[in-house]
């Protein structure tokens, strides 16, 4: 009863302060709020932002990893990728099958090659900077590829190098613009004619720049090999990419990198102590690579909150001092009716923390509208997570403000204050 009459008359106290001068009021809380909105605003904006690259990274699949022919994310300076990454060998299909017949901590092993900015026609049609992708059995459960016409390649059509093609929604829509199901007609990639048997459903944009399979057309391997150069270990051959799915009780697919990397070191005759010639990627590594920009966005907003809290907190503790000066009166009043020093000690805290408060709501309402402004793909929502952290912040500025305040008041002789003008 004492804790909820404590907090009655602290909100009371506070809400009259607010009413006696509101433009002081405002003024001395606006840097709560500009502090507020200035640490929620980036926090929110930098989770948002790592949350639109992880689901950008969705198309890499999960439980994955690649050997390719060199390292995702940071993968050194130039001077490695010239001394080093660029002489080794792209992973093959002769290294794909001894994988895929001999791994036993894999569910998937399946091998890929994509060739860029590729003109595909069909008739007097055509459309430019096409990604065409070769791709072997179980391709389609690496990387979720959902079928909106037709099918998705078979396996005898893999096994035999068929010209099948899936093509991405807007190619469909490029060079069928009057047919809406193209399932059955013909395109030519590099004069070489491909049936289409499957169209694939509308992806939308990548947020961070990867090619849409909008923008794709899916070919067996062996069709693949036949009009684009990999395999021969020219310097500008087409790279292809090795991906293996681990077991479900692989945690941190630990077993499935370990057997994958010691077969292709035996694969490729490397003697022990000799490094590897490969490199064995996993789709969070790129995420990884942003983790120190995310980390110097999030102190710079700390930084610009923290000035603007200062200056929020003085003026919060200018209100606690002003306040308690007009109510030195009814403090006096209150402790020679028997008002312990604490009472009085957290009335003014209460008082404090309620005012910090209403910065901190006001701060935490305007990043809420900041969410609805459009930022392009980007999707901006605000987490539970900063939402309780901007109110702790907030309620730890106004109880460091109030305390200096609440002391002085809770220590004043009755006598005197109640004699006080």
């Amino acid at each position: 009863m004492l804790f909820i009459r404590l907090v009655a008359e602290s909100l009371g106290f506070a809400w009259r302060a607010l009413r006696s001068n509101l433009l002081r009021t405002i003024l001395s809380l606006l840097g709560v709020t500009i502090g507020i909105f200035s640490i929620i605003a980036v926090l929110t904006m930098v989770d948002s932002l790592k949350s639109n690259i992880l689901d950008s990274l969705n198309f890499l699949g999960s439980d994955v990893i690649y050997i390719h022919k060199w390292p995702w994310g940071n993968g050194g300076d130039s001077r490695d990728w010239w001394k080093d990454y660029i002489k080794r060998p792209n992973s093959s299909y002769g290294e794909y099958r001894f994988l895929k017949e001999t791994m036993q901590h894999s569910s998937i092993v399946s091998i890929y090659a994509e060739s860029e900015s590729n003109t595909v026609k069909a008739g007097s049609n055509g459309i430019t900077k096409i990604g065409v992708n070769g791709v072997t059995l179980d391709y389609d459960k690496l990387f979720e590829i959902p079928v909106d016409h037709g099918r998705y390649l078979i396996g005898p059509e893999i096994e035999g190098g068929r010209n099948v093609v899936v093509i991405g929604h807007e190619v469909a829509k490029a060079l069928f613009p009057k047919i809406e199901d193209p399932v059955g007609e013909y395109v030519k990639i590099k004069n070489l004619r491909f049936k289409v048997v499957g169209v694939i459903k509308r992806e939308g944009e990548s947020f961070i720049g990867f090619s849409s399979k909008d923008y794709s057309c899916i070919i067996p391997y062996d069709a693949f090999r036949k009009i684009f150069q990999t395999g021969t270990g020219r310097w500008n051959e087409i790279g292809s990419v090795i991906g293996m799915k681990g077991h479900p009780d692989d945690a941190g697919l630990v077993e499935l990198e370990s057997e994958a990397r010691g077969l292709l070191r035996v694969k490729r005759g490397l003697k022990p102590g000799k490094k590897d010639n490969f490199s064995v990627n996993r789709p969070e590594a790129i995420a990884k690579s942003l983790d120190s920009v995310f980390d110097v966005l999030g102190i710079a907003g700390w930084i610009i909150g923290g000035f603007s809290m200062l200056v929020g907190g003085f003026g919060i503790a200018n209100i606690m001092f002003v306040s308690v000066k007009e109510r030195t009166p009814i403090i006096g009043l209150q402790k020679s009716l028997g008002a312990k020093n604490y009472f009085i000690l957290f009335q003014f805290l209460f008082e404090s923390i309620f005012l910090s408060l209403i910065g901190g709501l006001t701060g935490l309402l305007l990043v809420w509208l900041l969410t609805f402004a459009p930022f392009g793909s980007m999707k901006v929502a605000m987490s539970v997570s900063n939402i309780i952290l901007g109110l702790g912040v907030s309620s730890t500025i106004g109880l460091v403000a109030g305390i200096v305040p609440a002391a002085v008041a809770a220590r004043m002789d009755p006598v005197v204050a109640i004699r006080a003008n």
